[in-house]
């Protein structure tokens, strides 16, 4: 009979707590991605260094507000704010703003969020699907592009 065993069981142990990440850095979950910060800062908000916004959420920081595309959204105290002489951006307050959802785990220094909610409403607006590939059965990479101008049902089936 085959031995079974657990990958990294020092982190599974449930009798004795193990650090995940140093004090100070996070993971970040958001469409697929993890984003790993090693310098983050707060307690129970989550303030990241300006520079990461693009990478977690591709906002990008300028004069006018964080924006992505099109989308601005104004900026105050409480979003882009100094402590210990260091800039942070409010990334839970960023969500908070935008309705978006969050769930973390602070010890661990695990953050989740969910799509934000005003890229999801213009996509609704306009009736355009995202821009996807996939791979059929026979292996052939479908893109949603080449599919433009002509009518297409796509049927997606899991295992869940």
């Amino acid at each position: 009979m085959a031995k079974a065993f657990m990958a990294y069981p020092e982190l599974r142990s449930p009798f004795e707590a193990k650090e995940i990440h140093p004090q100070g850095s996070a993971t970040i979950l958001y469409q697929g991605k993890t984003i790993t910060l090693s310098e983050t800062g707060g307690g129970s908000e989550l303030l990241i260094n300006p520079k990461d916004l693009q990478q977690v959420n591709g906002f990008v920081i300028k004069p006018e507000g964080a924006c992505l595309d099109d989308l601005c959204i104004p900026l105050n105290e409480q979003l882009l704010l100094e402590q210990d002489g260091r800039q942070w951006f409010n990334l839970t307050g960023f969500a908070d703003l935008l309705e978006q959802t969050y769930v973390a785990d602070q010890e661990a220094g695990v953050w989740s969020f969910a799509e934000i909610p005003v890229k999801r409403d213009n996509m609704m607006l306009n009736a355009m699907a995202p821009d996807i590939e996939v791979t059929d059965r026979q292996g052939n990479v479908v893109r949603m592009a080449d599919l433009k101008g002509k009518k297409a049902l796509i049927v997606t089936w899991s295992s869940w």
